[in-house]
C-alpha cells in the first residue's frame, strides 16, 4: 500500500498527510473547495503529494481517510470507495453539525452513518479522539518505549487489520475497541477522549506520551450513554 487518499485535509487530515509522507506513502489530499486552496500544504510536503478533488483523491487511494466536519459525510464519494478500507475521524459537534436525530437518541454511532453512506467499503474508526498537535507529536517508530496507543473499532476483521498497519507506519500502536457499535465509547466527552493524551499542562503543554492498552481499558470502561449522563 502506497497511496492515502484524504477526502479533507484540515487539521487531522493535513497532519496525516505529513505523517504519511514521512513514512513514505504518496498522498493525495483534497477538500470542499478545490485542489487550488492545498498549494501551500501540497509545496510542504513534497514530490509525495498533490491535490486533486475528492472523487480522485478517493479514487487514488490504496487507503483512504475521511476527515470532513460530520455534517458534510453524505458529500463523501461513494463509487471510487467501493471495495477500500476507509478510515472514519468523524465527531459530532450539534453546534456545528446540527442536531442529527438518530445520533441525538443514540441510536447508531458516527462511523456507522459513514459505513450506511458508504456500503462497499470498510470502515474503521480511528484519530477521533485525539488532538493533531499531539498527533504529529506523539508519533514513534515501531518498538520505542514511549510509543503511544490509539484506539480503533471496525466491523471487518481484514480492514482493522489494513488500519493498525498504517498506524503502525506513521508512528502508532492500536488498540481494537471491538465493533463500530463501540466507537461511541471514545466519542467526544467520554473519558477516552482528547483528555486520554493531554499532558498535565493541557493543551497548550506537552502530551502525555506512553498511552498504552492499561490506560485505555478503564476509560473504555467508564464510557456511559449521553441519555445516561443526563437522566
Amino acid at each position: 500500500m502506497t497511496t492515502l487518499g484524504l477526502i479533507g485535509s484540515g487539521n487531522i487530515g493535513g497532519t496525516l498527510a505529513r505523517l504519511a509522507v514521512q513514512a513514505g506513502y504518496d498522498v493525495v489530499l483534497s477538500n470542499s473547495r478545490g485542489p487550488d486552496t492545498l498549494a501551500d500544504l501540497v509545496a510542504e510536503l513534497g514530490p509525495r503529494a498533490r491535490a486533486a478533488t475528492s472523487a480522485e483523491a478517493a479514487a487514488a487511494g490504496d487507503l483512504a481517510v475521511v476527515t470532513v466536519p460530520l455534517h458534510a459525510y453524505q458529500a463523501v464519494p461513494v463509487e471510487p470507495l467501493a471495495g477500500k478500507v476507509v478510515i472514519d475521524t468523524n465527531n459530532y459537534y450539534p453546534e456545528r453539525d446540527g442536531k442529527i436525530a438518530e445520533l441525538e437518541d443514540e441510536s447508531t454511532t458516527t462511523s456507522e452513518l459513514l459505513a450506511a453512506h458508504l456500503p462497499t467499503s470498510k470502515v474503521v474508526k480511528a484519530f477521533n479522539n485525539i488532538y493533531f498537535k499531539h498527533l504529529l507529536e506523539l508519533a514513534r517508530p515501531t518498538g520505542t518505549p514511549d510509543r503511544t496507543t490509539l484506539l480503533i473499532a471496525g466491523d471487518d476483521t481484514d480492514a482493522k487489520k489494513t488500519a493498525t498497519g498504517f498506524l503502525d507506519d506513521i508512528g502508532y500502536d492500536a488498540f481494537d475497541a471491538g465493533p463500530l457499535a463501540e466507537g461511541w465509547r471514545f466519542q467526544r466527552d467520554t473519558a477516552a477522549y482528547a483528555g486520554l493524551y493531554i499532558g498535565p499542562d493541557g493543551f497548550t503543554g506537552p502530551p502525555r506520551t506512553g498511552v498504552g492498552p492499561d490506560d485505555i481499558r478503564p476509560k473504555l470502561a467508564a464510557a456511559r450513554r449521553y441519555a445516561d449522563t443526563t437522566a
